[in-house]
């Protein structure tokens, strides 16, 4: 998933907000709360419409997919109840299910899947269907997405993409969405709250839960409302996630939500873009370098440190998804394996300062990182301690997205990605996708990663994709061309009213958005 500009809504809520919204909660006859309260992340500010990306970073909630992920991250039916994939890849033909309605009451069609994946096609969003040459209705339940060219992973559109009714999908929708998702918006104070209640109407399982709200908090602000009961689920970052909480349970997911530095890969030659931003690093640039640093981390010190015990090393961008290759990692922690492949490559301490340089270069550098994120600026300061002793030195630099965005050519950046479709790859290591937004910032270009890469996407088969794909890390991992050297994988936590069963959980990706409300539906309250 995308880097993100996204600073987490409204800092503080105001104190009558938060009485009003988190007080009091509606009970049953059993006496079981019949509204859940959430602090888990910043709102979507451009709205609530998926052929503009909403409902990329976890479920939807007010409109349907045609497939989705369960909790073992298995591919099944939603909205669809077949599909097939023609045996040149061309052809996606969906069949969709005949009992489901908009909250409008209209019927959903195959007419309104067509329209969405046109729609979503046409508006530029972060939703990627380029590749989508033409969506037709073939009857009144089946649909035939056509694309330019096979893409494997293709697929994950149709996770993604919530569905939007052709006869009411205008300039407002976004801010008043009509699906055929488990639940209704029913109230958006914009920075504050969000308040939605439950579809009546929903094909699915119905949730337990008559209303919904999210509260726009700032992280102290989430914490303070989970200790005194005002909130159900509150989402933090490891730093605060430790003690216990009375009535509360702090629950940890495993993730894909990665953190990690990109190298500037080319040297410097003093280019820039068309836009002015310098491009390249006589530093990073070298391969030996990048390998260096990549084995000279110790990142299960980072992980107890920066991390508090809350997440794991990252060996690289998709690690324990079916797709990743182990055989492309490098041992964790080779300080001294580091110091010899800088000293082969002819970097050397000459002047005992302690900074290796070569050809009159010092190897040293910046460390970019978005101001005001705290995790990422310990993540940068430990790798800067445990670079020192090697001979490389890295400046910790926290900076606003503005200037990171005119840096990346030619400064290391900690980047956050992290997400189930291995289209994430082709983003970061493409020479077609380098300098696009913020994928392959760094400018790597490798002709055998380009032609694995374009390989597994074209391929039918998933498991000839999947191979396409180990063979790519085995060239662009931290033992060969090192693009990156990726640090850990986080742990997503939360605090969680102890009577409040949230099932079983994905493995979530990258943290923007509401990756846990992926099964919202199933919660229950348990006593």
């Amino acid at each position: 998933m995308r880097e993100s500009t996204w600073q987490g809504g409204a800092v503080v809520l105001a104190a009558a907000l938060v009485a009003s919204a988190c007080s009091g909660a509606a009970r049953s006859d059993g006496g079981t709360p019949t509204e859940l309260r959430l602090a888990i992340g910043g709102e979507s500010e451009e709205g609530y419409d998926p052929t503009l990306g909403w409902g990329r970073y976890g479920s939807p909630l007010f409109q349907s997919t045609l497939l989705a992920r369960d909790a073992d991250l298995n591919v099944v039916n939603d909205l669809a109840t077949r599909y097939e994939v023609s045996p040149d890849g061309l052809v996606w033909t969906v069949d969709v299910r005949a009992d489901a309605k908009f909250s409008d009451g209209e019927p959903v069609t195959a007419r309104d899947v067509a329209y969405t994946f046109t729609t979503a096609a046409e508006s530029g969003g972060v939703t990627d269907v380029t590749v989508l040459r033409e969506a037709v209705a073939v009857d009144e339940d089946t649909v035939e997405l056509r694309l330019t060219k096979p893409q494997s992973t293709f697929v994950n559109r149709l996770v993604s993409l919530g569905i939007v009714p052709e006869h009411a999908h205008g300039p407002d929708y976004a801010r008043e969405p009509v699906g055929s998702g488990p639940f209704v918006l029913e109230q958006w104070d914009e920075g504050q709250q969000l308040i939605v209640r439950r579809n009546d109407a929903y094909y699915g399982a119905k949730p337990a839960f008559e209303r919904v709200v999210f509260v726009f908090t700032g992280e102290d602000a989430s914490l303070a409302a989970a200790r005194s009961g005002q909130v159900d689920v509150a989402a933090l970052p490891s730093s605060l996630a430790v003690g216990e909480m009375p009535g509360m349970r702090l629950t940890r997911v495993e993730s894909v939500d990665n953190r990690g530095i990109m190298f500037p890969f080319l040297p410097d030659e003093g280019r820039t873009t068309a836009e002015g931003r310098p491009i390249g690093n006589d530093v990073t640039s070298d391969q030996a370098v990048r390998r260096a640093v990549n084995a000279a981390l110790d990142r299960q010190a980072l992980v107890d440190g920066v991390l508090n015990g809350f997440g794991r090393p990252a060996t690289g961008p998709v690690d324990g998804l079916p797709w990743y290759e182990p055989s492309a990692a490098v041992p964790d922690k080779d300080p001294e394996g580091a110091k010899r492949a800088l000293e082969a490559a002819g970097w050397v301490d000459a002047d005992g300062d302690g900074v290796r340089e070569k050809a009159g270069v010092k190897a040293e550098f910046p460390l970019l990182y978005p101001a005001g994120d705290s995790l990422r600026q310990g993540l940068a300061l430990a790798v800067a301690d445990m670079l020192e002793p090697v001979g490389v030195a890295v400046t910790a630099k926290g900076e606003s997205w503005d200037v990171i965005r005119t840096r990346m050519h030619a400064d290391p950046v900690l980047f956050g990605w992290g997400s189930h479709d291995p289209t994430e790859m082709v983003n970061l290591y493409s020479s077609a996708q380098a300098g696009v937004e913020l994928w392959n910032p760094g400018l790597y270009r490798d002709d055998t990663v380009d032609a694995e890469l374009t390989a597994g996407l074209a391929a039918t088969d998933p498991e000839q994709a999947t191979a396409h794909w180990k063979a790519a890390q085995r060239e662009f991992g931290p033992g060969a061309d090192a693009a990156w050297a990726w640090l850990v994988n986080l742990d997503h936590t939360y605090y969680a009213d102890a009577c409040l069963d949230l099932g079983k959980l994905q493995v979530e990706p990258h943290g923007h958005g509401w990756p846990i409300t992926q099964g919202i539906a199933g919660w229950r309250w348990t006593c």
